[in-house]
C-alpha cells in the first residue's frame, strides 16, 4: 500500500496560486479593497470638512474686532475670493457693518494695486447702498486719485454727487466719462433739469417754462416733467402734454382733483376719455382696450363703484417693479426708464363699526 504524503488530501480544496483563477480572485479582492477604503475616506473628509465649515460660520455668527479680523484674514487658509463672497452675503442681508469691516481689513492687507482697487470700489459700494455717502465719496476720491481711467468708480461718484445734490460736482464727473467713450448726453440733460428744479433762486413760474420748453424741444424726461407741470401748473401741463404719451402717466392723470381737468382735451383724446370714464369723472367711453379700465367702465355703467386703480413701476431696461415712482432706476442707473403699470384692486372706503 501506498501511503499519501501529509497534507496531500487537502491539495484539492485550495487553488494553487499558479492557477488563473486565483489571479482573477485576487484582482477583484484588491478592487474591493480599495473602493471600500475610498468610500469610507470620502466620507470621513466630508464630514471633516462639513465640520470646518460649521466652525469657521458660526466664527463668523459675530464679527471679532478689527484687529483680530485682520489677523484671521491674513492666517486662515480662507481664500480672498472667499472671503469677498463672505462679504457679499453680508450685504445680500442688509448687515452693512459687517461687510465694511471685511472690505476694510482686505483692502489693508492687500499689496497687490488692482485687487486693492476692486476692494476698495466694493467698500466704496457698500457705503453708497448703505446710506453713506460722504464716505462712499472719500473712498471713491481715494481710488480715482491713483487710477483715474477706472469708469465704474467714476459713474458711482456720479449717483453720490447726485444723492448728495451736488449736482455742480456731478456734471464735472460727466467730463472725464465722455473722454473714456461714455454716452453722457442722457445724464447731462437730466442733471441739468434737476439743477434748475433744485434751484432755490429760480421761482416756480420759471421753472414750470423751463420745463415746457424744454419737453417741447427734446420730448424726454416726461415723467418728471409732468408730475411737476400738473402739481405747479395744471394749465400749462394739458397744454404742453403729449397724448401718445398719456399712457407712462397714467398714475399723475388718475389722481389730478377734478378740478385741474381740461375737458377739451380729455374729450378729443381717447385714452383720457376712457381713463376718466374708468374714475367716474366723465362718460365718455363705452369700453377700453385695456383690461384694467375696460372693466372699471363696465362696472361704473352697472353702478358698482367698490373697485380703484393702484399702480407699480417698471423700469424699461431692468425690469425691475418698484412700488414708487423714479426719474432714474434705484436698480441699474437708467433714465426717464420708468413704466407705469395699472392694478385693479378694491377701493377704500371708510367703514363705521358701531362697538
Amino acid at each position: 500500500m501506498k501511503h499519501q504524503k501529509p497534507g496531500a488530501g487537502l491539495n484539492g480544496l485550495f487553488i494553487e496560486f499558479r492557477d488563473p483563477l486565483f489571479g482573477v480572485i485576487v484582482f477583484f479582492a484588491l478592487i474591493f479593497i480599495i473602493a471600500f477604503v475610498s468610500y469610507w475616506w470620502g466620507r470621513l473628509r466630508s464630514k471633516e470638512d462639513h465640520r470646518y465649515l460649521e466652525r469657521f460660520l458660526r466664527s463668523f455668527r459675530k464679527l471679532p474686532s478689527q484687529q483680530r479680523l485682520q489677523q484671521e484674514i491674513g492666517s486662515s487658509g480662507v481664500s480672498h475670493k472667499s472671503w469677498l463672497l463672505i462679504a457679499e452675503s453680508y450685504v445680500q442681508n442688509g448687515d452693512f457693518e459687517s461687510a465694511v469691516e471685511i472690505y476694510q481689513s482686505l483692502s489693508e492687507l492687500q499689496k497687490e494695486p488692482h485687487r486693492k482697487r476692486e476692494t476698495l470700489f466694493l467698500l466704496a459700494q457698500t457705503y453708497f447702498r448703505a446710506g453713506f455717502l460722504e464716505r462712499s465719496e472719500t473712498i471713491l476720491l481715494r481710488i480715482l486719485g491713483r487710477f483715474p481711467r477706472t469708469p465704474q468708480a467714476l459713474k458711482l461718484l456720479l449717483f453720490t454727487y447726485e444723492r448728495l445734490q451736488a449736482y455742480d460736482k456731478a456734471l464735472e464727473v460727466l467730463e472725464p466719462l465722455d473722454e473714456l467713450g461714455s454716452d453722457i448726453a442722457a445724464d447731462r440733460d437730466y442733471l441739468e433739469t434737476v439743477r434748475v428744479l433744485r434751484d432755490p433762486a429760480t421761482d416756480t413760474a420759471e421753472k414750470c417754462r423751463y420745463l415746457a420748453e424744454r419737453y417741447r424741444e427734446k420730448r424726454t424726461l416726461t415723467y418728471l416733467t409732468f408730475e411737476f407741470l400738473f402739481l405747479h401748473d395744471p394749465a400749462l401741463a394739458w397744454k404742453t402734454l403729449d397724448p401718445d404719451q398719456c399712457p407712462r402717466i397714467t398714475d399723475i392723470l388718475w389722481h389730478l382733483p377734478e378740478e385741474n381737468l381740461d375737458l377739451d382735451i380729455i374729450s378729443r383724446t381717447g385714452y383720457l376719455r376712457q381713463l376718466y370714464s374708468a374714475r367716474g369723472s366723465v362718460n365718455l367711453a363705452q369700453n377700453s382696450s385695456g383690461f384694467e379700465l375696460d372693466v372699471l367702465i363696465k362696472l361704473r355703467r352697472c353702478g358698482h363703484s367698490g373697485a380703484t386703480l393702484q399702480f407699480e413701476y417698471l423700469c424699461s431696461h431692468c425690469k425691475q417693479i418698484f412700488p414708487f415712482p423714479f426719474h432714474r432706476c434705484p436698480n441699474c442707473h437708467a433714465i426717464d426708464s420708468i413704466v407705469t403699470e395699472s392694478i385693479l384692486t378694491e377701493g377704500q372706503h371708510e367703514k363705521s363699526n358701531t362697538f
